[in-house]
């Protein structure tokens, strides 16, 4: 039976329990309980319904219709994943659909509508804004909603949530207290006229516990909820995932352990721990907390704060210890990444025109991540590794399978976005490299890119500036040649967190939050051509201070070779050549007293010379 078969019949099992249940139409979205990017096995709902294996997109399922909604960087991966199912790939501007537009399409797809028309949804797996959207917009079209989850009769050995213990950050990596960190989040609740806040993102939770774990992939965080009241801190988790060593060191610091899921219920008594919540106002925010603790809350009229956890601002500005960890992590992975770099150019030398299967897509992401894994400290990658060639690097995410895996030949350009977590820092990086000959258009839209990075790196900017007022910088080159990009220009990334971190970011539509010293950021600008190829270049920087009256600039932490093959001299200004010839000299000077291999060495100085 193929892939398209099985998703094929989970839908037709699916519409036989709608039926039955009178349900019009079932939304499933990408998130979990805790609106997480990345997911646990046991809530892949919409991946398990769809066969589509992206980190942001929604299915929803009628009766006689089937929709599947992602943004530019899925559109050719959810087609090739979805060939041959009841889906249709409809394609959305944004990370994920608007209500409005899933009703609409809900209304017109609905060709069974009974007297009731209602839509099913599992609020445990979709934020309080989405569900307060969704209700309204699908009440002007005459359905209601319901909360159900049909997973939990259709899906067959569905995945329990994760048991894998808990581990303490130490202090000198974190580089604040537990204490330190409630002080600051009780402080910022005060000033939203708050008392409490329930947190439940995870890496908002293990940011401010400094505590890590494995229960998400590619993420050190530990499925949980958190309960901050004005004098205690109640922390919702398995006790299967609390170790003596653990539980010891929450004792220390004042936290309460509850079981994981009867936060709900202390929500609905509001009593917890001898603790009345009735004359609390207690703050959550609605865009990422579950409908199904709005609605725990509302059952006594609690008062409420609905506003962004004060976690996401204070996480976003790195302190020193935290800046000093990533500053070690890229030392370690330019290490493997030049010992990768100078590995790939030997292999692709002897490569048959006609390709070899000794070195393809999967094995040069195997090898990449075997050099990391060497490295002092190395825990997981930060995301599953990108590396496509030619026609595949221009599906922004594309992720290579053992039936899409194809052979690297001696001519074209290999696109790579990579990352590590180390214990002391979060790393991500893309770099496009020239395997062979490469044609004029290729050569071109690599410099176009690259032209593009260095304009925005080399940005100077004042107190107050958002992303989005820089984010044309990286897209000026490419637009006067009418070409543009889909993605975001550029994310935060976690201290040995989740590698997209907000509230900032690079991006052409806004984002009111301000760039502040302290932060970093991705740059990550890129040119896909459909059925032909692709090009990213990617560093994290960190923002620092210019000057002392509140202007502003980045510098690299991302310490690995650009390749310079393909660069087209003649299009490049003056200054970005400059740019380019010091941040080489930067990433020499640093990684040579590293290498221990005279053949490394010499790469990286050849890789490194001044143009």
């Amino acid at each position: 039976m193929t892939k398209a078969d099985i998703i094929t019949r989970r839908v037709e099992s699916l519409r036989a329990w709608m039926r039955k249940e009178d349900i019009a139409a079932y939304i499933f979205p990408s998130t979990d309980p805790h609106s997480g990017e990345y997911v646990p096995d046991r809530w892949k709902g919409r991946e398990w319904i769809s066969g589509f294996n992206g980190s942001a997109g929604t299915a929803v399922v009628t009766l006689t219709s089937a929709g599947l909604w992602t943004d530019s960087r899925y559109w050719l991966a959810a087609e090739e994943q979805t060939a041959g199912t009841p889906f249709e790939v409809i394609r959305c501007g944004r990370n994920v659909a608007t209500a409005e537009e899933l009703a609409a399409w809900i209304e017109s797809h609905e060709a069974e509508r009974g007297s009731e028309a209602v839509v099913g949804l599992d609020a445990r797996s979709n934020t309080t804004e989405s569900v307060e959207e969704m209700k309204e917009q699908l009440a002007l079209r005459g359905f209601s909603i319901v909360d159900v989850d049909p997973l939990v009769d259709l899906w067959e050995d569905r995945p329990e949530v994760p048991q894998a213990p808990i581990e303490i950050q130490p202090l000198e990596l974190a580089g604040r207290s537990v204490a330190q960190k409630l002080d600051d989040i009780r402080g910022e609740l005060r000033r939203n006229r708050a008392d409490a806040l329930v947190v439940s993102q995870l890496d908002e939770i293990a940011w401010a516990l400094n505590l890590r774990g494995t229960d998400v992939h590619c993420t050190p965080v530990f499925v949980s909820y958190l309960l901050v009241l004005p004098k205690k801190v109640l922390l919702y988790v398995n006790r299967k995932k609390v170790t003596p060593e653990v539980a010891a060191y929450l004792r220390e610091n004042g936290i309460v352990v509850h079981p994981y899921d009867t936060l709900e219920a202390d929500l609905v008594d509001s009593q917890v721990d001898g603790v009345s919540l009735k004359s609390l106002a207690i703050q959550f925010d609605p865009a990422t907390t579950n409908y199904s603790i709005c609605d725990a809350l509302a059952a006594w009229n609690a008062k409420v704060v609905r506003k962004t956890s004060p976690i996401m601002a204070l996480r976003a500005i790195k302190n020193e210890a935290e800046i000093a960890g990533f500053r070690r992590a890229m030392l370690k992975d330019g290490v493997a990444m030049v010992k990768f770099l100078r590995w790939l150019e030997e292999q692709s030398q002897v490569l048959p025109e006609a390709g070899s299967m000794e070195l393809t897509e999967l094995s040069v992401d195997r090898k990449l991540t075997s050099l990391r894994a060497e490295q002092e400290g190395f825990r997981d990658i930060s995301f599953d590794t990108i590396a496509g060639y030619g026609a595949h690097a221009a599906i922004v995410h594309y992720e290579a399978t053992p039936e899409t895996d194809v052979p690297l030949k001696p001519q074209g350009l290999l696109l790579l976005d990579s990352g590590a977590q180390y214990q002391d820092g979060t790393t991500d990086i893309t770099r496009t490299i020239a395997l062979g000959p490469l044609t004029e258009q290729e050569r071109r839209d690599y410099t176009l890119v690259l032209k593009g990075h260095i304009r925005l790196a080399t940005a100077v900017f004042p107190k107050g500036t958002t992303g989005t007022q820089l984010d044309v910088l990286a897209r000026y080159a490419m637009w006067q040649d009418h070409k543009n990009y889909g993605h975001g220009t550029g994310h935060g990334v976690g201290s040995y967190l989740s590698v997209h971190e907000g509230p900032h970011q690079f991006r052409m539509n806004w984002m009111p939050a301000q760039l502040q010293a302290g932060m970093t950021v991705t740059i990550e600008p890129g040119i896909y051509i459909a059925g032909s190829h692709g090009a990213r270049t990617e560093n994290t920087m960190l923002i620092v201070p210019d000057s002392e009256d509140g202007w502003m600039r980045m510098e690299p932490l991302t310490l690995c070779p650009i390749d310079t093959t393909p660069i087209v001299w003649e299009m490049m200004a003056p200054d970005e050549i400059e740019y380019l010839n010091n941040y080489h000299a930067h990433v020499r000077e640093a990684l040579l007293p590293l290498l221990h291999d005279e053949a490394d060495r010499e790469f990286l100085k050849l890789k490194t010379e001044r143009h």
